[in-house]
């Protein structure tokens, strides 16, 4: 009796497979890649900090004298050289302005007398140059895959970074875009964004703002 199941059974599978492919388990629908260094959203205070590779201005003078100004790039080990400071490079990864600017002061005491010293950032834009305001990391089908510079004005919305990414490819699926954000306490947040809604209905209420941090992932269209 237990033969007479098995052939039946091998019988329907050979059938299935003379007759085409059927998924039994319904559409596929495609997955986001696995979390891994280059996926993981990562929390942001929104403070633009010294990084690695943002170039900043430092102007250095004192009370009865002139400043010199001089634009100076951070290296990859969060470390800026300047004038006098050779032997000792200052490391500011991670710092803000004020806070830099006042390490500065401290640092230059030893060769001028009352040292004024004033430190900005070198504007960005687009992909050029690192933004101290962070990045937003776009992965899947677009033209250009990897890191977006938040701007100054923190105003990066998906359809804007979409576009700084090169634009969608021809197989990009418009409709299952995902925004996943992360809060202070560590914890995710994804959000389903609809590009058809934004551009077809003209809902600007559905281009949700971006955060320095956030991971935006737009799949393959399936059909």
């Amino acid at each position: 009796m237990g033969r007479v199941y098995i052939k039946k059974a091998l019988s329907a599978v050979a059938c299935v497979c003379m007759c085409g492919c059927i998924d039994i388990f319904g559409p596929r629908v495609p997955e986001a890649p696995a979390d891994d260094s280059e996926a993981v959203a990562i929390y942001y205070d929104g403070i633009p900090r010294v990084r690695p590779g943002v170039v900043v201005t430092v102007q250095v003078g004192a009370p009865s004298q002139n400043p010199v100004s001089m634009q100076v790039q951070v290296d990859q080990n969060g470390e800026a050289t300047l004038p006098y400071l050779l032997d000792s490079p200052v490391k500011c990864n991670g710092k803000t302005l004020d806070e830099l600017k006042w390490i500065l002061i401290d640092r230059y005491k030893d060769f001028i007398r009352q040292p004024v010293v004033a430190v900005s950032f070198v504007p960005t834009d687009g992909n050029n140059g690192v933004s101290p305001y962070g990045t937003v990391n776009v992965l899947g089908e677009v033209a250009m895959p990897g890191p977006v510079n938040m701007p100054a004005t923190m105003d990066l919305t998906v359809t804007k970074v979409i576009k700084l990414a090169g634009g969608l490819r021809p197989f990009a699926d418009k409709s299952r875009i995902r925004v996943t954000s992360c809060d202070k306490a560590g914890n995710k947040h994804r959000t389903i964004v609809n590009l058809q809604e934004i551009g077809k209905n003209g809902d600007i209420t559905k281009d949700i703002a971006l955060r320095a941090g956030d991971v935006v992932w737009v799949p393959e269209s399936w059909y």
